[in-house]
């Protein structure tokens, strides 16, 4: 190692003006063994710079080179892992943290303590050299050769000094006088040795002549030290009598501890009995309040409010350590709890009594409002109690059990009073809806089991054998089977939509009012959520359960406070819901087509609850009213489908427009005026698409089973009807089915027309039709006429059989056929009979273009002409 190090010294260190002090042999920890030396340098130059070098032996050859330095005062911990165990592993923190592991302990250990030694003498910098063995920094202590290099080499460094000028001065004097001193050093040395010791005898001989001065020196030190003991005696005596005096200053400085002792102890003592004295002392006003203050004037609820809330704050007040122990505290404590007691139990039996005289003071009112179809109003008794809300909320913080017994009562007195008010103002509604008491009867409102419905089978049935016996009164009895499908007019129905609207619109305020007060009343903090919320499926009042019936969607989590809200609201309207459903009822035994009016009076109001509170009883209420409702609709529509499917037509009499055919009529009419910017316009589509197909399969399924109508007239009339129904209502959804519609007629006129037209020129068209097999099956068409069954001769006794008058009379037969089969609702008769004009003229082109081809030159041309043909149908038109 002393051979490395005189190397880098000579090659890396002396070129830079450096000193090497310690040398470690080294490798980067964790990697491969790749050696290298950290060195610790100085510079030979004032100031003095420490570095930390690292050297590593180049890879081309044995030279080594300088790779990386660090300055010194940029180091900032030496790790040395461990302080106790021998590891060579040790760590530098400059910039980044360098990982070593030393060749060898003792290396390390000399250059972790010169690094020390460099840092005290020239950088004076907090290095913190943790895990790192104590003996190791102490600069006195050598630890080895490069520890004797680092002492000796700095003090040689620190020690160096330049001789001055007179220095240099006397040196030269003194080699001049020795000129031989340069060739003969050692006679120098001799001479210098003789001058030494001259000097040395009278340094001695000067000492012995000042023998008798250090007598006298002598002499006078012991003189001193007389002074000296006298001094002492005198300090002794002095401390003796100051010892006193300490004695007294110290029972003074006690005392006045004590003194301020017991000053700061009265303070404190003075400061708890003032906080027990502010804060634990009621007013005696306050108390005379409790005791009997007037709870039914305002005056008295106000001061017996403020008593109550001074009453509280004593109660409530947090109280040191230890001062529950005190004997006036627990006196103090016991007597608000008493006074607490009495004003509890005064407070809840006076709203008690006011709860009861309340039941009394409104059922006096109620035989004025069942005459007319209005709710009583409860805001004045509202008014009142709230002026009680804060001593609700006293009452509610201190005793929660009388608290809650008040609660229970007031929604016992309450659901008693509103439940004959709400059952009184649902038997007015009743029977405005029947118009009297006896027609009531009639419909179900005492037992009557009997059931009416919208449409009835019987009256389909009537319609169709009456439209078959009088064809000119068919009009007319259409008219009455859409009156009997209602069993009321346009006015009944107007009626009871207005009676629903004001029964809800009496219910919406009288809930939201009742909820509100209750909320403010028994300080129940309500929680909106989002609109659609639903209650629980199963809610508990009373120990009983009553079901809810809700929409699909996730249950919300709420608060301890709305739920009580929701339980005391169940409780006082729990025959709610039930009267709306006996009146959805009633409405729908009346006129099943009621149906559609609750359906869009209930939606708008269920909208418009959820919009002022999503989680109100009312809003749940009637969600779950209007799953009722939307079953009736439902219904409704399923049962129109099941009566078309079982209506039967009469075998004698003709069928014209179907009875459903004109229910669908009504029913659309009906909806799209009482559906026009509905929210629940969505259902009334569905239920169309429903009806719609029904009615298009069932018309098919009744002129298949025809037998005194053609087919294609039925499905013709019908499907003209229902055309010319979605034309004019303009219903949207059903735009694909209007275009259907209006195909199956224009098919089914054109096959009827063509069926028809093949009678009155019957011969001629087998002729024709003999002519075209024979082309069809490879026969030029010039080369028909030779053919026996078809050649001219054949063709002339054909076409004589049809001249102009027997062609005119057979048109008019069949326009009377036509005319039989066809029904005067729908006044197709003249659209026919121009289908068949045009008909009958593209025929007789054809067999024109037949004659032409297939007997060329014969001079062939049926008996009448074109102009013929439209004289022929113009004249039998208007002679009918």
């Amino acid at each position: 190692m002393t051979a490395i190090k005189h190397a880098l010294q000579r090659d890396i260190f002396t070129p830079n003006d450096e000193r090497l002090l310690s040398i470690v042999n080294v490798c980067k920890a964790g990697k491969k063994k790749r050696n290298c030396f950290l060195c610790a340098t100085v510079t030979t130059e004032r100031p003095v710079q420490v570095n930390v070098v690292k050297v590593k032996k180049s890879d081309k050859g044995d030279f080594y080179k300088r790779q990386t330095a660090w300055v010194l005062r940029d180091l900032a911990v030496v790790d040395a892992k461990d302080a106790i165990k021998e590891n060579p592993e040790f760590d530098l923190h400059f910039e980044k943290v360098y990982k070593w592991v030393a060749s060898s302990i003792a290396e390390k250990n000399t250059f972790i303590s010169c690094i020390w030694k460099l840092n005290q003498r020239y950088i004076r910098k907090k290095i913190d050299f943790i895990n790192v063995s104590s003996q190791l920094l102490e600069e006195s202590v050598p630890s080895g050769e490069n520890q004797n290099v680092a002492g000796g080499d700095e003090e040689v460094v620190d020690e160096y000094q330049e001789l001055n000028a007179r220095e240099e001065q006397d040196i030269e004097i003194m080699m001049e006088g020795c000129e031989y001193a340069i060739s003969n050093a050692e006679a120098f040395a001799d001479k210098l040795s003789r001058e030494l010791q001259v000097l040395d005898g009278a340094n001695i001989h000067s000492i012995m002549a000042s023998e008798k001065q250090v007598n006298i020196l002598m002499k006078l030190l012991d003189e001193a030290l007389k002074e000296v003991d006298q001094i002492e005696v005198k300090l002794s005596s002095y401390e003796e009598m100051l010892q006193s005096v300490k004695e007294q200053m110290d029972q003074i400085s006690e005392s006045n501890h004590l003194i301020h002792l017991s000053n700061t102890n009265n303070l404190k003592l003075l400061s708890e009995i003032e906080f027990l004295v502010n804060h634990m002392d009621l007013a005696k006003g306050h108390i005379k309040a409790l005791h009997e203050g007037d709870l039914s004037s305002s005056r008295g609820i106000e001061a017996c409010t403020n008593a109550a809330d001074a009453l509280l704050q004593c109660m409530s007040v947090t109280l040191q350590p230890g001062h529950e122990m005190l004997h006036a505290v627990k006196q103090q404590q016991q007597r608000f709890s008493d006074l607490r007691e009495q004003f509890a139990r005064r407070l809840a039996s006076h709203l008690n009594n006011v709860f009861v005289q309340q039941g009394h003071d409104q059922s006096s009112t109620l035989a004025q409002h069942s005459i007319e179809l209005t709710l009583p109003n409860h805001h004045p008794f509202h008014r009142d109690l709230l002026r009680y809300a804060k001593l609700m909320e006293w009452l509610k913080n201190t005793d929660y059990g009388k608290y809650e017994g008040l609660t229970t009562n007031y929604m016992d007195y309450l659901s008693r009073l509103y439940d004959r008010e709400i059952k009184d103002f649902f038997e007015v509604a009743k029977i405005k809806m029947t118009g009297a008491t006896k027609e009531g009867k009639k419909f179900g409102l005492h037992g009557s089991s009997g059931k009416l419905t919208g449409s009835t089978s019987s009256l389909n049935k009537l319609s169709v054998q009456s439209s078959g016996n009088r064809r000119s009164q068919s009009s007319s009895l259409l008219d009455m089977g859409n009156m009997s499908a209602s069993d009321l007019d346009v006015a009944d129905r107007t009626k009871f939509d207005k009676i629903f609207e004001q029964v809800l619109s009496e219910l919406e305020p009288l809930c939201l009012a009742e909820q509100d007060f209750i909320s403010k009343f028994f300080k129940l903090q309500q929680n909106l959520s989002i609109p659609g919320t639903p209650m629980s499926d199963a809610e508990e009042v009373d120990g009983g359960t009553l079901s809810r019936a809700h929409n699909t969607g996730g249950l919300q989590s709420m608060s301890s406070e709305n739920h009580m809200i929701r339980q005391m609201m169940i409780k006082i309207f729990r025959c709610v819901e039930p009267e709306l459903n006996h009146l959805i009822a009633l409405g729908d035994k009346i006129d099943s087509f009621n149906s559609l009016y609750m359906l869009v009076k209930m939606s708008h109001h269920v909208w418009t609850a959820q919009n002022v509170d999503p989680t109100s009883f009312l809003s749940t209420t009637l969600g779950n009213v209007l799953v009722t409702v939307k079953r009736n609709f439902d219904k409704c529509i399923s049962n129109q489908i099941k009566q078309m499917e079982d209506v039967k037509i009469s075998k004698k009499s003709k069928v014209g427009i179907l009875p459903f055919v004109s229910e669908f009529e009504e029913f659309a009419a009906l909806a799209e005026s009482i559906f026009r910017n509905a929210e629940r316009r969505g259902d009334l589509d569905k239920a169309y698409l429903k009806l719609i197909r029904g009615v298009f399969t069932n018309v098919e399924k009744v002129a298949n089973e025809s037998q005194k109508t053609p087919r294609d007239v039925v499905m013709m009339e019908n499907f003209h009807h229902i055309f010319a129904t979605l034309s004019r209502l303009k219903i949207s959804c059903l735009e694909a089915e209007k275009k259907e519609a209006k195909q199956k007629y224009t098919d089914h006129l054109q096959s009827y027309v063509i069926y028809s037209l093949g009678q009155p020129l019957e011969k001629l068209n087998h002729f024709f039709e003999g002519v075209e097999a024979r082309v069809a099956q490879g026969v030029r068409e010039e080369e028909v006429s030779y053919q026996l069954a078809f050649n001219k001769q054949e063709l002339r006794k054909v076409i004589k059989e049809y001249p102009g008058k027997e062609v005119k009379k057979g048109l008019d037969n069949l326009y009377k056929k036509v005319d039989k089969h066809l029904c005067e609702e729908e006044n197709l008769l003249q659209v026919v009979w121009h289908s068949m004009q045009d008909e009958f003229i593209r025929q007789y082109k054809h067999f024109e273009g037949l004659i032409a081809r297939c007997y060329p030159g014969s001079g062939i041309t049926m008996e009448f002409t074109i102009q013929d043909i439209l004289d022929y149908f113009s004249s039998i038109a208007q002679s009918h």
